[in-house]
Formats: structure tokens, sequence, C-alpha cells
């Protein structure tokens, strides 16, 4: 999908498509993500509530942002009467496990309107120009009474990240402050979340999803610093430079204990799609 990232001087060069295409070539980077979350208490089965939420509803479920297939293969073995579809702007993350999938763009989904009875958009929406956009396509597919469901991360989701990165930088470049790590999530904040849903959808909740990573070991954090290395040009530092010595810095932290990163997101749920101006069928915008 395209990127946003948090600075408008860097906002250009993060929708870039070849930076998209680039960051998410296989799933190694969304992967190395995924799993800093094993080390997570409380631990959430996030596709587990989703269907918890969402319930037993048959037709058409649209996972918009599918990556790895991570919701798809919950959703295809435990709601069988549901038709689950994927879609993703990175053609090689369509595999066949993920399939059937469509490669678009999530800001002009190719579905016609009011044909689709759920609508995923987990954390993916921090990675389009303009989110806003995406959520009146997604109102516009569902049914009447369609159910979205999405998720972010808080402004202050994994703070400690930030803080490393940054000491790290600062070492490199022999400045008293670094500058922070590239953080994808600040278009879509999980603080705004709930109310930007709500511009096109009448009935909205909100869950927080809040909890703490504790490791013994700097390689997750490292994995999941480096699964960024597509925008390292964007970062105003050596990027492998900055790695070596975060590492460096986290191996003397783990002197005095076990890491810690404190995690701060939301899965917002919304029914009851507000009517929107028509758009062609099919065309998404």
């Amino acid at each position: 999908m395209p990127l946003h990232n948090e600075s408008p001087a860097r906002f250009l060069a993060s929708t870039d498509r070849a930076v998209v295409t680039r960051a998410y070539h296989d799933d190694r980077p969304l992967l190395a993500r995924q799993r800093l979350y094993d080390h997570q208490r409380p631990r959430y089965d996030l596709p587990g509530m989703v269907l918890d939420q969402v319930g037993d509803r048959e037709g058409v479920w649209l996972d918009v942002g599918c990556g790895n297939g991570k919701y798809l293969h919950r959703i295809r073995a435990e709601r069988p009467q549901a038709r689950a579809v994927g879609l993703d702007l990175s053609t090689t993350m369509l595999t066949t496990p993920v399939r059937p999938a469509v490669c678009a763009d999530a800001a002009r989904l190719p579905v016609h309107t009011g044909s689709v009875q759920v609508v995923l958009g987990m954390h993916m929406l921090y990675h389009l120009a303009d989110p806003d956009q995406a959520l009146a396509g997604m109102a516009r597919v569902l049914e009447p009474e369609g159910v979205l469901v999405v998720s972010t991360n808080a402004r202050s989701d994994k703070a400690e990240l930030d803080g490393w990165w940054a000491r790290a930088a600062a070492d490199v470049l022999g400045t008293a402050v670094g500058p922070r790590r590239v953080k994808l999530s600040a278009s879509f904040p999980a603080e705004e979340a709930a109310d930007r849903v709500a511009t096109h959808f009448a009935e909205v909740k909100e869950i927080d999803l809040d909890g703490t990573i504790e490791v013994d070991t700097p390689a997750p954090i490292l994995k999941h610093y480096a699964s960024y290395r597509a925008w390292s040009h964007q970062v105003h530092v050596p990027f492998e430079q900055t790695l070596s010595r975060v590492e460096h810095l986290l191996r003397q932290e783990l002197e005095d204990g076990p890491l810690r990163i404190t995690t701060h997101q939301k899965m917002v749920i919304a029914h009851h799609s507000r009517p929107t101006q028509t758009l062609a069928e099919g065309s998404g915008g």
C-alpha cells in the first residue's frame, strides 16, 4: 500500500510505489513485526477477536491490506460459509495460501457498492496517503448491515523503540539528540481512529489493546528495526551503522534485566454505514 510517514518532508518518498514494492517484496519484514508480539503480555488473539466481533455473517469478507494472510487463514478455517477475499498492493504477498485475492490499491477498491458484509483494515490504514479516503471506500462497499473492523497504533506505542533508536542515532552522528525511527502509524493514530471512522459510520466502538513486550535477547527487537530498511533513506542517519549501535545499547540495557516495550493500540468496530455519494460501480473512486 502507499505509505505515509509522520513528517511532511518525508511524505512524498513514503508514498512512492517503488518504496512500497521494495518494502513488501516478501513477507519477512511483516513477519518480523508480527513476531515481536509473540513476547507481549497479555497476548491478543486478534483474528479471534475479529471473529467474535463480526459473528457468523455469510457473504463476502474483504481483508484490505491482507499481507501474508494472517486473518484470512482464520476466517476461512472458522467461517467456511463466508467468502474471504484478500486485497493487497503487493503481488508478491498474494501467494497461493492467500488466494483468492485481488491486487489493488486500498484507496480505490475495485468492489461493487454495497456488496460486502465485512471489511477488515488491520494495521494498514496508516500505510495510505489518505486514510480517510480509504475509509469512505470501505463504507461504500459495505452492505447496510455490514461491519468494519480496523486497528492501529497509538502515538506512544513502543516508545522505547523510539528512545533506543534516537540514542543510537545521536551516537552515530555525534549529536546530542538523534532523529526518530521511521514510524508509519502517525498518519492514522489510535487517538483519532474512532472519530475518523465515525465520519462514515453511525455506530462505532473501540477496544484497547495495551500490553508489555519483554525479551531477554535483542534479536526480535533488532529484526523489528531492520524491517524498516526500505525506508532507510528517510531516517537521516546511516541505517546499518545505527542498527549496529542499537544492538550495542540493547546489550548494555540487558545487564540490568529484560528489555521491556510498552504497546498501546486500538481495534475499532463500526456498523451501519451512513449514506455516501454513489461512486461508479467497481471503480472505487
